[in-house]
């Protein structure tokens, strides 16, 4: 009983090999995507079975042999016409309002408790916590950096892991606001729905609000050059006690 509570306790967080499907979701916006992309599906899967079997049966019924000239004097058939107008719209509004509603939900602005500002390199990410200074009253900012295939410890993930994570609270609101010190890169963290470009000299944000903890592994997704896939983004949720923890460790270096 132990084992099968454990195994359903688990999450998956980072990308596996062949994988069809989303990672775990660790925030509403996360769910929002994931349930839309399933209604959707659900959609296509009903257009598909619909379209096959007309198709189906218009091969079975209007064979040369059964019927060699199939309404000769059928000029028009308004209603088929109206049908294959009318139903393809409704579907598109039954698909829009509910992506509306998420997309604008997504960009909704939410008053943060947690400012992180993430800013893409040549290539690696640095970060900073504008919220909190350290002794020397400056700002808590580190860089981090891919860990390299021959410095893996055993569990962590090739091409995932960082030498500095995003240490985060989770049920907190946090704003991370993204940008980029020389080309174009891409801020994303599919378990968290994050995805946010990262211009050189402009500022992009995104909003997270991590419901459990855990840590969610990412990569830059704008191609930035020849290392674009060396520079991977790990977020690790924390409980508000251990985050403040960290904090300590932080202003006290």
């Amino acid at each position: 009983m132990l084992f099968i509570n454990l195994i359903l306790n688990l999450q998956l967080d980072a990308p596996t090999p062949w994988g069809l499907y989303f990672q775990d979701s660790a925030s509403p916006q996360m769910e929002g995507i994931e349930e839309l992309h399933n209604n959707i599906m659900f959609y296509l899967a009903i257009i598909l079975f619909t379209v096959s079997w007309m198709m189906i049966t218009i091969i079975r019924d209007y064979v040369a042999k059964k019927s060699p000239i199939a309404h000769k004097y059928m000029n028009h058939g308004t209603l088929i016409e109206l049908i294959w107008t009318i139903t393809p719209a409704l579907i598109l509004i039954l698909i829009a309002f509910p992506s509306f509603k998420l997309l604008y939900l997504m960009d909704e602005v939410v008053d943060p408790s947690l400012v992180v500002y993430a800013e893409g390199h040549q290539w690696y990410w640095s970060y900073q916590y504008p919220d909190f200074t350290n002794a020397d009253d400056e700002f808590i900012e580190f860089d981090s950096y891919i860990v390299p295939e021959e410095d893996l410890e055993e569990g962590q993930f090739r091409m995932l892991e960082v030498d500095n994570r995003v240490i985060i609270p989770e049920l907190t609101h946090t704003r991370i606001v993204i940008s980029s010190a020389d080309v174009i890169h891409s801020y994303a963290c599919p378990s968290l729905g994050i995805k946010a470009d990262a211009y050189p000299g402009r500022l992009n944000q995104a909003s997270v609000y991590v419901n459990r903890p855990g840590t969610f592994f990412g990569q830059c997704s704008e191609i930035c050059g020849i290392l674009h896939s060396s520079m991977p983004i790990a977020i690790q949720s924390v409980s508000l006690k251990d985050f403040l923890l960290w904090l300590r460790e932080q202003m006290d270096d």
